[in-house]
């Protein structure tokens, strides 16, 4: 699935944006598409895309979107494991071994 060091590796590439070259207006994005896509992949850098001077959308590499899914999906276990942790339902290695003895013997 993914691991920590994947989520580092991604955190560190999306704070690597060049603001001269990945900051383009929509019009450019249209005529060059072929070629933005290459840089991208090339360059694993999100491209912001901008129309009317503002920013719009984020053209993203494929791999660095699912690095950005599982690091959320990371983001949301620990949150949902902190949560549990406290309203208290945590249980020690002993507990879990012995339920899982019982139920699968």
């Amino acid at each position: 699935m993914f691991s920590t060091i994947n989520v580092l590796i991604f955190m560190e590439d999306i704070m690597n944006v060049n603001l001269k070259n990945d900051i383009k207006p929509i019009s450019y994005i249209k005529t060059n598409a072929a070629e933005m896509m290459d840089y991208i992949n090339e360059n694993k850098n999100p491209i912001i895309i901008t129309q009317h001077g503002e920013a719009r959308g984020v053209f993203l590499d494929i791999e660095s979107y699912q690095d950005m899914i599982n690091a959320l999906a990371l983001m949301k276990l620990l949150q949902f494991s902190e949560k549990a942790i406290l309203e208290g339902k945590v249980y020690d290695h002993e507990e879990v071994f012995a339920k899982l003895r019982k139920e699968y013997k």
